[in-house]
């Protein structure tokens, strides 16, 4: 262990003024210091650069350290924040709201974030309590702010905590603001320089309230005779969703669903579940345990920052979840059949179908990079959606991803099909008549070392597939170099016969390396009644195709 390393760990933890993390470091620096390895190796891992601000924000594991999620991390990037600002011409008369949620020290980091702000001459809102990331994005613009930051690590594991920037316009920021704020992060020197005020205005609850009646406007003017007949499941998977939800389904017209007890209140270490993303093994088991006990219709669920929105569906072999693509193809064609207007958009790695629906309806598509910083600022948005469970249904208030507006719309078309003795499931089956039945699956391999996914992602583009799974590549594409419609992102394309898809790139939030993978099955239908017949057929075939092009990939990437 080098002595520079020793005199960087006493300095951070001299200038933290947070007593918890100053302790944790001088425990750590002492642990190293009298010879113990992991000591030494967890201080190196601290002090291994700066943690990055990029398109994200910032998300990271707590502690202390630059590269870990603390106070000093996050009052220096408040204070670059406000420096880009003001170097865009920000004045006094601006403003800047801030919202968090339920994670450990998310209120810490936003009431920091809100006296940097108004210690900088720039006016500072703070939402009323622990709310879901959609009532921030739809408070940057009801309140005419300049920027708006959400103080949140959404779906990551409770040891981490993240911060998350929007600018005046409602979306998250995209380049070159990212690099722009990071400069200016970089050049805040020692705490003491950076002047501290009041810790801004707290909000009433005004802005919920105004929220909340805009969600209900995703219904639009569908009848409300049906909804109370719909039988829930909720959970809030430990978040800040619950009380909000339950408000917005009984504005609507809704029965009160049955929300899973032990998941109900906010809970930063989330007890119930390895991981609190409904995408991981075991997340959903309590909800889709309660739906089968009060013989529910429909579960839906949140992630802890309620920007997402899953849902499972009662199935001859039990519950099961709903894709991401699937629940994107269920709100897609319902807005397109209810005549809505506009662009149509999904990031790149989710299915191909809501374009062939939005072709058939008249109307634009449009495909976009991963994030919702994407597909939020696209002009004359009407619907956008990524795979990853994020929805947006209503871009005219929230220019983001919105769990809650997603939650009732799906909820409502779910109360429709009920009325006519039909179920999700059938609506989907129409689809993939219609259409083929565009299949997705997701490989994904969480590593310990970044350098694995740099490794695999240099193999595939040093020897390139030249078949997958038994069809052959049509087309690769190294996204790095951009496309014609994209910007740069480290990722690579398969286009492949059939209209099969493989996507290969690194998580852009998480240690891990992400293969997307799409194939298209036409129905063939003989003879009347045999649609789910004809359905279930492709959808066996489909499976078949996705794990060979599974195999092929993780053998190709050496993952």
């Amino acid at each position: 262990m080098t002595g520079t390393l020793l005199v960087q760990a006493r300095a951070w933890a001299a200038e933290d003024p947070d007593h918890a993390t100053r302790t944790e470091l001088e425990q750590v620096i002492a642990a190293a210091e009298s010879g113990d390895d992991a000591a030494e190796a967890d201080l190196e891992d601290r002090f291994d650069g700066t943690l990055e601000f990029g398109t994200a924000g910032l998300r990271g594991a707590l502690g202390g350290g630059p590269n870990r999620m603390n106070r000093i991390v996050v009052i220096r990037a408040a204070a670059g924040l406000a420096a880009y600002l003001k170097a865009h011409g920000a004045t006094g008369e601006d403003s800047v709201v801030i919202g968090y949620d339920a994670r450990h020290n998310s209120d810490v980091f936003a009431r920091d974030t809100a006296e940097v702000m108004t210690g900088a001459g720039i006016h500072a809102y703070l939402l009323p309590g622990q709310l879901p990331t959609p009532v921030l994005a739809y408070a940057i613009r009801k309140l005419g702010c300049v920027a708006g930051v959400m103080v949140t690590a959404s779906h990551n594991p409770p040891q981490d905590n993240g911060y998350k920037v929007y600018l005046g316009d409602g979306s998250q920021i995209v380049p070159p603001a990212d690099t722009e704020i990071a400069d200016q992060i970089a050049a805040v020197g020692p705490l003491t320089g950076v002047t501290r005020g009041h810790a801004g205005e707290q909000l009433d609850n005004e802005v919920l309230d105004a929220y909340v009646a805009s969600v209900g406007t995703v219904l639009g003017s569908a009848p409300a005779a049906s909804r109370r007949d719909l039988r829930l499941v909720y959970t809030p998977l430990h978040g800040v969703g619950n009380s909000t939800v339950l408000r917005v389904l009984d504005d609507a017209g809704f029965r009160a669903p049955a929300v899973v007890p032990a998941q109900r209140d906010p809970d930063p270490e989330f007890s119930t579940v390895a991981f609190p993303n409904h995408e991981e093994p075991g997340a959903m088991d309590l909800a889709m345990a309660l739906a089968t006990d009060v013989d529910a219709d429909l579960v839906v669920a949140n992630d802890p920052d309620a920007d997402r929105c899953a849902a499972a569906v009662p199935s001859p072999q039990g519950w099961r979840m709903l894709r991401g693509d699937e629940v994107g193809a269920l709100l897609g064609d319902h807005l397109l059949r209810s005549g809505e207007q506009g662009v149509y958009a999904a990031s790149i790695v989710s299915s191909s179908l809501l374009g062939k629906l939005a072709a058939a309806a008249g109307q634009e598509y449009v495909d976009t990079l991963t994030g919702f910083k994407w597909i939020g600022r696209l002009e004359g948005l009407a619907f956008g959606y990524e795979e990853a469970l994020g929805y947006c249904v209503d871009p005219e208030h929230v220019k983001d991803k919105d769990g809650v507006s997603a939650l009732l719309l799906l909820a409502q078309i779910a109360a429709d099909a009920k009325a006519e003795g039909r179920a999700l499931t059938d609506l989907l089956d129409d689809i993939a008549v219609r259409h083929g039945l565009h299949a997705t699956d997701q490989l994904s391999a969480r590593v310990s070392d970044l350098a694995e996914i740099d490794a695999a992602m240099a193999r595939l583009r040093s020897t390139p597939p030249v078949e997958l799974g038994g069809l052959a590549v049509e087309q690769a594409e190294d996204l790095s170099l951009g496309t014609e419609k994209l910007p740069p992102t480290d990722g690579l394309r398969y286009r492949l016969a059939d209209g099969a898809r493989v996507i290969v790139r690194p998580s852009g939030t998480e240690p891990k390396i992400k293969c997307y993978l799409e194939v298209v099955v036409p129905v063939e239908e003989h003879g009347a009644g045999s649609v789910r017949e004809a359905v279930d057929a492709a959808r066996i075939s489909a499976a078949g195709r996705l794990d060979a092009l599974r195999n092929d990939i993780k053998r190709a990437a050496g993952i």
